[in-house]
């Protein structure tokens, strides 16, 4: 079978001069070859790529605009030259954002756009997004048009319509269709077009590629190095992301299992983590000991090699009580001492050895919990912990990554920034067999959507979430998955 795609990119590298007939051919050839041909009347087609146009440009636009003239919504189209090929774009017609406000507001557009930007960078192509696509009134900043000298005649007239941008390589025709899969595959997807069977595995490849990219990832590696540097770190991320035992991977692997580990939770004290008194009796009489805490403990085990103090579930304690004055100790690069109240090793002044590290998780989906506050937040460095869809890939069977796939597009679609953090972590998702998967999403995965829907955490994209909720309860209950 031709491959309608590199066709279209070779046409879109080469620039100008435009082949007889023009764009349009290869445009409608992607209908029946790449996608279903029952999507071509979902779309319009632009093609004035004559060189005789002031700006000349092609692509597809909604098909409820006019057949000419000022179009309106989210287009993608490029800009060809005849020197300097072309450069490929996301843009809102000059008539505004109707007929596409729903998409070009929804909190998934916006963060799609930004993700193909990144999987463009990594695969050594440029590429710019504009923070929020609705913001007509901004136009492409300079920085960004100053990179791109051939094509100021279109930037300076729709500056403030194109929202996304990438150089297409013109010398390099696997790239040059690596850019124009990204731009048209992640059009179709936000359009709800289907693609054929051929190309049906490329084109899940590039939207399991976005979602991951959606969501920025930190390996134990990266977490090491940020604890050497700023000795003070905290894990944060929704629950299942592997933050403890990230935690314990980090103490047994870099630190030789030299360290120690304690739990916050509400009955944490002062005295349990800094020093406090014990009491004891002898000879019928009442007497106090003084009693170290797990932070003093651990300052002590340190005193000759690097060691790892690990407070699961740090934010669960009042930590403001809890570190009371040893809060002063929390900063990295410098030698500070505290006076305690009571005397260990017969003194009462208390300062924290270069080769102590606390590394910290915290549950951002629990919303009964008070935040960090600012004081305590600014002395710990912070690295968070989304799910990871290469994890569950690697780890579990086929349909628990289509059904985690389902899942995350629901939140990254319509959850705003404040409740992305309660997409389930991989954990709910691993499993060896089908039997076993569909108990965990029994009892762990539906119970913990259940909440967040009945709790109204979820309410702006609630129908959306209990949809695919359904789903799941129907793959649990009788093994079919639909989605």
């Amino acid at each position: 079978m031709s491959d309608a795609l590199m066709s279209l990119s070779q046409l879109i590298a080469g620039g100008l001069p435009a082949p007889d007939g023009g764009a349009a051919p290869l445009l409608e050839a992607l209908f029946g070859n790449r996608y279903h041909q029952r999507f071509l009347n979902q779309t319009a087609i632009r093609d004035p790529l004559s060189s005789k146009i002031d700006i000349p440009f092609a692509g597809f636009i909604h098909p409820d605009n006019p057949p000419s003239g000022a179009y309106g919504g989210s287009s993608v189209v490029w800009f060809p030259t005849e020197d300097h090929g072309s450069i490929l774009t996301f843009v809102v017609g000059t008539a505004g954002l109707s007929p596409d406000e729903g998409l070009l507001s929804r909190p998934g557009h916006r963060r799609r756009i930004h993700a193909l930007r990144r999987y463009l960078a990594n695969h050594k192509v440029w590429a710019w997004a504009k923070p929020d696509p609705t913001a007509l009134a901004v136009a492409v900043p300079h920085f960004v048009s100053n990179h791109l000298p051939d094509f100021q005649r279109a930037l300076n007239r729709y500056g403030a319509e194109i929202y996304a941008i990438a150089k297409i390589p013109r010398n390099d025709p696997k790239r040059a269709r690596l850019v124009t899969q990204a731009f048209f595959d992640l059009y179709a997807f936000e359009r709800g077009w289907q693609t054929k069977k051929d190309y049906q595995e490329e084109f899940d490849g590039l939207i399991d590629a976005l979602r991951s990219e959606i969501v920025t990832r930190a390996t134990e590696d990266d977490v090491y190095r940020l604890l050497q540097e700023r000795r003070f770190v905290i894990l944060q991320g929704p629950p299942g992301t592997g933050k403890t035992r990230m935690a314990k991977r980090i103490q047994q692997h870099f630190f030789n299992a030299h360290g120690m580990t304690v739990q916050f939770h509400p009955a944490v004290t002062y005295e349990d983590f800094i020093i406090g008194l014990s009491p004891g009796t002898s000879d019928q009489s009442l007497y106090f000991n003084v009693r170290p805490g797990w932070l003093v403990e651990a300052a002590q085990a340190a005193d000759n090699r690097p060691f790892l103090l690990v407070i699961d579930e740090i934010n669960r304690a009042d930590l403001g009580k809890v570190l009371g004055e040893a809060i002063y100790l929390f900063e990295a690069g410098e030698k500070r001492m505290v006076q305690l109240p009571y005397e260990v090793n017969g003194t009462t002044s208390f300062a924290l050895p270069p080769t102590l590290h606390v590394l910290g998780t915290m549950n951002t989906a629990d919303r009964s919990i008070a935040p960090i506050d600012l004081a305590i937040r600014r002395r710990f460095a912070f690295v968070s912990l989304f799910p990871d869809l290469d994890v569950i890939a690697k780890n579990s069977i086929p349909v628990a990554v289509r059904v985690f796939a389902a899942l995350q597009d629901v939140f990254i679609e319509h959850a705003a920034d404040e409740i992305l953090d309660l997409l389930p972590g991989q954990s709910f998702f691993l499993a060896e067999t089908d039997k076993q998967l569909r108990q965990r999403f029994r009892f762990e995965l539906l119970p913990l959507l259940d909440e967040y829907l009945q709790t109204g955490l979820v309410a702006s994209f609630s129908a959306e979430l209990y949809a695919v909720r359904d789903q799941i309860e129907s793959f649990v209950d009788h093994g079919l998955w639909t989605l």
